[in-house]
């Protein structure tokens, strides 16, 4: 900011925001830290993304969270002129290759966007897991699951199985990690339930997006890492299932922390208490 008078500001926009812990969590974190900043919350309809991030852009803000449908929305084109011009100045390479931005960042150059949601992920499962040559099956290769198979890859593991209720929307993914410069195998698996868990796979991510219902699973068993994303106060049917199974259970809970935590370091330089964070969601969910 010009001014040390002026507080910095970080936002959620949200599609809808309601029931979104970002400012909460943020909140605390930002109280931890000892920084005067602030934390706003905003409804956003994707056709007004646009000017939501012009705003932004325009006030000075140190950037903001996208949740739902507006992650994708940040990461498309709109006609200005005669030419296409992006809603947002720069991107990561897991931006780009999610198709979505799930932080936006203002630098001197403008709005950059992150996808910080397949880095939570990877470094939820890495407190239970070791990557390397790890093979892993992806349930959903919707945005924050291509982000996921992106880290992973360059994570070292050895083999990613994709699978989606969209035959589409599976092979695309399959086909663009196959084009990557990484030695992971790159596999497609059926997605008619149940999902067909390997025997020569040790970990399992399953992402699904709104109004999607939960991925149900053959071969579930107690040798298995099992990452749901799923944000919900009690067991979600995922990690219920999991936890019958004797899997090791990462919930949506580890996830969220994990991927706040790189958020607000992103934005502010501070590496933030994980587990303050985590009493904090806990608080959250259950108040």
């Amino acid at each position: 900011m010009t001014s040390p008078a002026l507080q910095d500001i970080v936002a959620l926009l949200g599609c809808p925001a309601a029931g979104n812990p970002a400012q909460y969590l943020f909140e605390r974190a930002i109280s931890a830290a000892g920084l005067d900043w602030r934390f706003l919350t905003f409804d956003v309809l994707p056709e007004r993304l646009a000017q939501a991030l012009g705003g932004i852009d325009a006030m000075g803000f140190r950037g903001c969270l996208l949740s739902g449908a507006l992650q994708e929305g940040a990461m498309k084109e709109r006609v200005m002129g005669e030419g296409q011009v992006g809603l947002l100045a720069h991107a990561s390479p897991a931006a780009r290759f999610a198709g979505a931005a799930s932080l936006v960042e203002h630098q001197a150059g403008g709005l950059f966007g992150h996808m910080t949601d397949g880095r939570g992920i990877v470094e939820a499962l890495r407190a239970h897991a070791d990557l390397t040559a790890a093979r892993v099956v992806i349930a959903g290769a919707g945005p924050t699951g291509r982000a996921t198979a992106l880290e992973l890859a360059l994570a070292g593991v050895a083999e990613i199985l994709v699978a989606d209720r969209s035959p589409q929307r599976a092979t695309t993914l399959v086909e663009r990690l196959r084009e990557l410069d990484t030695s992971a195998e790159i596999t497609l698996l059926t997605a008619e339930p149940p999902i067909e868990i390997p025997q020569r796979a040790g970990i399992v991510v399953v992402s699904r997006g709104q109004d999607e219902s939960p991925a149900i699973f053959s071969g579930l068993r107690a040798d298995l890492v099992l990452a749901d994303t799923e944000l919900v106060e009690q067991p979600s049917v995922v990690v219920a299932a999991g936890q019958k199974a004797g899997c090791c259970v990462v919930d949506g809970l580890e996830v969220h922390v994990a991927k706040i935590a790189i958020d607000f370091q992103v934005l502010t330089g501070t590496e933030p208490d994980t587990d303050m964070l985590r009493e904090a969601l806990e608080e959250f969910l259950s108040g």
